[in-house]
C-alpha cells in the first residue's frame, strides 16, 4: 500500500452499504480493501495502454 492515502467519499444508500459491508467482512476482507481492489481493476481495464519507447538505433558510420 502506499505511504500516503486520499479519501474518497461515495454515497450510498443505508441498506446497500450494510449488505456491502456484511458481504465484505463474509469474504475476510474491509470495504476498503474491496473498494482499492475494484479501483485497481477498473483502471488496469480501462486505462490506455502504455506506448513501446521508441528504439534508437545507433548511427552508421559513413565511410
Amino acid at each position: 500500500m502506499e505511504n500516503k492515502t486520499a479519501r474518497l467519499t461515495v454515497l450510498i444508500d443505508p441498506a446497500k452499504k450494510a449488505a456491502f459491508e456484511k458481504l465484505c467482512y463474509s469474504q475476510d476482507m474491509t470495504p476498503s480493501q474491496v473498494m482499492r481492489r475494484l479501483i485497481r481493476d477498473f483502471m488496469e481495464q480501462h486505462a490506455p495502454s502504455p506506448q513501446p519507447a521508441a528504439r534508437k538505433t545507433p548511427a552508421r558510420k559513413r565511410s
